[in-house]
């Protein structure tokens, strides 16, 4: 079972994004234990005027950002859950534009922000946040450890 399905909306494929994704998503999935639990991601890669349109639409937000998270799940229903058919845990949308912009903007390289926005996405699909330290905290040491196992750190 394949755990992410990758989508590009207006904006050209490129088998690179879609090999990162793969490494960084298979890596969350093994350090949160959901391997056998039938789940999978819904990526979509896009360009700054869809996702500020996505915005807007489900946040009420009319403003351009670099990801989006839109979790199937509350957090206790993953712990509870059982694989009886294979499901969507949630959907991500990133906007590679910005992904190209805060690479050079924090000196990242492009994997590097690339696996950090979908690293990011998927722990909001978790039911993590970081709007109060307390919980950002959490969420940020584990995004660490993905990125620290698959040795993406600059």
């Amino acid at each position: 079972m394949e755990i992410a399905e990758i989508n590009f909306l207006d904006i050209e494929e490129n088998i690179e994004y879609v090999d990162i994704l793969n490494k960084v998503l298979e890596e969350c999935f093994l350090e949160e234990n959901l391997k056998n639990k039938k789940l999978y991601v819904n990526i979509v890669l896009t360009n700054p005027e869809n996702i500020r349109k996505m915005n807007k639409e489900y946040r009420n937000i009319d403003k351009e950002t670099d990801v989006l998270s839109f979790p199937m799940f509350e957090k206790y229903e993953l712990e509870e859950r059982e694989a009886l058919n294979e499901d969507i845990l949630g959907d991500i949308v990133i906007s590679i534009e910005r992904v190209k912009e805060q690479a050079k903007e924090y000196g990242h390289s492009f994997e590097r922000e690339l696996s950090y926005m979908a690293v990011h996405g998927f722990y909001h699909l978790m039911g993590y946040d970081h709007i109060d330290e307390k919980d950002k905290i959490i969420m940020r040491q584990k995004e660490e450890v993905v990125l620290e196992k698959l040795k993406i750190l600059k």
